[in-house]
């Protein structure tokens, strides 16, 4: 029995957003199926990309985060497992889930488990989850999922509990419950500021090592 970490990042620009809606819905199958799986609790945090557009540029021009993204870039690190949906324009993500990752810690996601998805406005766009996203999870050496979730505006229309969507969601929160429930909990990102030298040791100038 343990508790889990789910960091879930939409990069929708609009409210009401079904980019957001969709990762709500990934997000609570995965808390239904890692319960199920007997974690005790299961905590979501929740990432709004938008609230952090100007974070995300200020970051890109200094190289330094402010205390709310790096709060964020954080979560995310420290996360069991991951699901990040983006809004499709122009047959790939939107600049700014491209930004945010561009700012995450190149070793934050290794071996991490993904699951992607995606909303567009019209079912075509669907490739664009293995063409644009799923490349760039791999160059991050994240654990994608095998299964990827597409919405597209029809999906929405009379949605219930037994529509193709909510079965495709279904299955993915499946495999990322089975792939977070057979790893050890996360153990948060490394301080960089940590001492690897007893203070002691420092003190005398001695080298360990």
């Amino acid at each position: 029995m343990t508790s889990r970490t789910l960091a879930v990042v939409s990069a929708g620009l609009g409210r009401p957003s079904s980019t957001r809606l969709l990762a709500d819905q990934l997000a609570a199958a995965a808390r239904d199926e890692l319960a199920a799986r007997g974690a005790t609790t299961v905590e979501l945090r929740t990432v709004e990309l938008r609230e952090h557009a100007h974070d995300v540029v200020n970051h890109l021009l200094t190289g330094f985060p402010p205390a709310a993204l790096r709060q964020t870039l954080d979560d995310v690190a420290a996360a069991d497992g991951l699901i990040a949906v983006t809004p499709i324009f122009n047959a790939s993500y939107n600049g700014l889930f491209k930004s945010f990752f561009d700012v995450v810690d190149r070793e934050a996601l290794a071996g991490k488990p993904v699951l992607i998805g995606a909303t567009g406005g019209t079912a075509r766009h669907s490739l664009a989850l293995e063409h644009a996203v799923r490349p760039m999870f791999a160059y991050l050496r994240a654990a994608t999922l095998p299964t990827a979730v597409f919405a597209a505006p029809e999906d929405w229309a009379g949605d219930d509990g037994d529509s193709a969507l909510r079965s495709r969601i279904r299955w993915a929160a499946a495999e990322l419950a089975e792939q977070v429930d057979r790893r050890p909990p996360a153990t948060g990102p490394a301080d960089p500021f940590a001492l690897t030298t007893d203070f002691a040791d420092l003190l005398a100038g001695r080298d360990p090592a």
